[in-house]
């Protein structure tokens, strides 16, 4: 499989970042931040220390770069105002200006379901085009960095494509632990399950994206589960998202 373009990974040690780049490292020529989390990367990676709350050090792992995977953020739905500041919305404009001023020509924003959360608690199916409704300050940061690629894109020409990612966890924990939740949880269990996305299919979301002649999409992403919260329509027809994992098949 050929090398492609030269990728910088924000949020590589985390659970999405290396489901990528497990995946794809044989394929695009990666460099990889890290900061408080040690990177354990591959000979075929290349490892750079950088702090996307520094803009100077984000500004250098810029260098030569083609695309980014934005994936660094306080995951924390409940997460405090000055996490979600420093990290979810200052770090993100860091990252996009020093895109621009780099020269990269393609970012892929991890958002989330929570962007849109209470919408989901709300209704049965819903898709990009849902009316705004974040569900916490962390929702509200993933609206942020959707609109902060907007911008860029319309300005600056940089072709920006925003996940709002669902489910992203190893399936047996994750459906034993929502399952005996007894309701407690933000969703209820069912829509849990339906909003769960594979490591394979997560991966290959961000591939797709990657390679998008688009200029700004909005996309969620879960794997092919029986039940259905968020319209995948657009991104199968737009990026050529074919997920190939089930829910299902783990709840078993």
């Amino acid at each position: 499989m050929p090398r492609g373009m030269k990728v910088l990974v924000t949020g590589a040690s985390g659970r999405i970042g290396q489901a990528f780049r497990e995946a794809y490292r044989d394929y695009y020529s990666l460099r990889l931040i890290e900061h408080r989390n040690p990177v354990h990367a591959s000979s075929n990676e290349e490892v750079v220390s950088a702090d996307i709350t520094d803009f100077q050090s984000i500004l250098k792992a810029m260098r030569g770069i083609e695309a980014v995977v934005h994936l660094a953020a306080d995951p924390r739905v409940s997460a405090p105002w000055d996490s979600i500041l420093k990290l979810n919305i200052i770090g993100t404009y860091n990252v996009f200006e020093s895109a621009r001023l780099s020269g990269v020509k393609k970012i892929v924003f991890a958002s989330s379901n929570h962007a849109c959360g209470y919408a989901v608690r709300e209704f049965d199916l819903i898709g990009p085009d849902a009316p705004i409704r974040p569900d916490s300050l962390y929702g509200v940061s993933k609206i942020f960095g959707e609109a902060l690629g907007r911008y860029y894109s319309d300005r600056f020409g940089i072709s920006v494509i925003c996940l709002r990612i669902g489910a992203c966890h190893e399936p047996t924990v994750f459906f034993k632990r929502v399952l005996s939740s007894g309701g407690k949880s933000w969703y209820p269990p069912e829509k849990y399950i339906a909003m769960w996305i594979s490591r394979r299919d997560m991966a290959q979301l961000i591939h797709k994206s990657l390679e998008a002649n688009l200029k700004f999409g909005i996309f969620y992403g879960t794997s092919n589960n029986e039940r259905k919260i968020f319209n995948l329509s657009s991104a199968e027809e737009k990026l050529g998202y074919k997920p190939q994992d089930r829910a299902e098949d783990h709840l078993h």
